[in-house]
């Protein structure tokens, strides 16, 4: 578990030992964990350089003299026999074997190793990681960017612009008006803070060019002042134009491909700022968008010279419809409604579903919030 503070399977099960059964040495912890002596040295060496165990050296390892049998003190350093040198010392071991570890015999005393306090040891190690992580995640996020602006081709920088300031924002409104081919899309806030209504003549030539405009603008616009002005321009020259409640944004959309729409709004500190988009994705998720308030909007026309709003565009409940409509709304059940009316069952719910389409309902519930937006029913 503490591999992840750099620690091996063996330096964390000595660590584990010294802090369960206390301060050992060398040759108790081969003993006990059945490790070879240089295995347990590098190990060993590799938690005292972490912080995690401290050596001291121990006389208590070693035979003490007694004066009573002085034959029994502890012999001086054996002199060799042999042809070659003496091997070398392991570290704390006292023996110049090499291939075991002998704490008892003669020599300098043992060290004993004990464990530091886990709380401030392993806390520190891991304050480390931590620190080491969060410089690999910056590293990694500053390589990610570099990759995307090596891979990424104009094409798809081009993809989102960004544009700041009125002017900027007009230019690009009169671009795409001049740009369009088929059709422009547009909601409409009645909010001219940064492009009156075809202040450049971009609009008139658009439609002269045969771009069939779509148009949805806010119920409360129709008061706002140059309103009525800006209506009766768009009707005369044949644009469809609807009326919503409440427009959710600005949004300019031209042949499908091009989308402009609002990053700022007027009450915001600052230059307005908008997003022109490219991305096939995103002008379809407007587009989307767009298609959605034109369904629910009502149609706005010409009466005697002044502009008039009409009916829902896919017709309202009429007659029966609407007293099924009444009765479903005040708690009834599609039986109880098929028997106060004297129509069968099956009747009731053939039209109560074509009364959902209508109403672009998926659920009942979305049917009685549609049928009180649209006046069907009395509050």
């Amino acid at each position: 578990m503490l591999a992840a503070v750099g620690l091996s399977d063996l330096a964390e099960r000595l660590y584990t030992d010294l802090v369960t059964h206390g301060p050992a040495t060398a040759g108790e912890l081969s003993r006990r964990s059945g490790t070879p002596p240089d295995e347990i040295h590098v190990a060993l060496g590799s938690l005292a350089a972490q912080g995690l165990i401290a050596a001291r050296h121990d006389d208590s390892t070693r035979p003490a003299t007694d004066p009573a049998r002085p034959d029994l003190a502890p012999a001086g350093p054996a002199t060799p026999t042999g042809p070659g040198p003496t091997a070398p010392a392991l570290p704390g071991t006292g023996t110049g074997t090499g291939t075991g570890i002998d704490d008892t015999a003669p020599g300098p005393p043992a060290l004993r190793y004990s464990a530091a306090p886990p709380a401030v040891a392993l806390e520190a190690l891991l304050a480390g990681r931590r620190h080491a992580l969060r410089q690999a995640e910056l590293s990694a996020a500053a390589l990610a960017e570099a990759y995307r602006a090596a891979t990424s081709d104009d094409a798809h920088r081009d993809l989102v612009e960004v544009v700041v300031g009125p002017a900027a924002i007009g230019h690009r409104v009169e671009q795409i008006q001049r740009g369009a081919k088929r059709e422009l899309l547009a909601l409409v806030t009645g909010q001219y803070d940064v492009v009156p209504a075809d202040a450049t003549g971009a609009e008139t030539e658009a439609v002269e060019r045969g771009v069939a405009y779509r148009v949805v603008v806010g119920r409360h616009s129709l008061g706002a002042p140059r309103s009525a002005e800006a209506l009766f321009e768009a009707l005369g020259r044949d644009q469809r134009v609807r009326v919503v409640d409440q427009v959710p944004t600005k949004l300019i959309i031209a042949d499908g491909s091009l989308a402009l729409v609002p990053l700022t709004t007027p009450g915001d500190a600052g230059e307005p700022a908008a997003l022109l988009v490219r991305a096939p994705g995103l002008v379809n998720l407007m587009t989307i968008l767009f298609e959605q308030v034109w369904a629910w909007a009502q149609p706005l026309g010409l009466e005697a010279g002044l502009p008039v709003v009409g009916e829902a565009p896919a017709g309202e409940p009429v007659g029966t419809d609407r007293r099924i409509l009444a009765l479903l709304l005040a708690g009834s059940t599609d039986q109880a409604v098929a028997n106060q009316l004297g129509l069968g069952l099956r009747t009731v719910q053939r039209r109560i579903k074509a009364v959902m389409e209508l109403a672009h309902a998926e659920t009942r519930v979305q049917l009685g919030w549609q049928a009180h937006r649209r006046g069907w029913v009395e509050d």
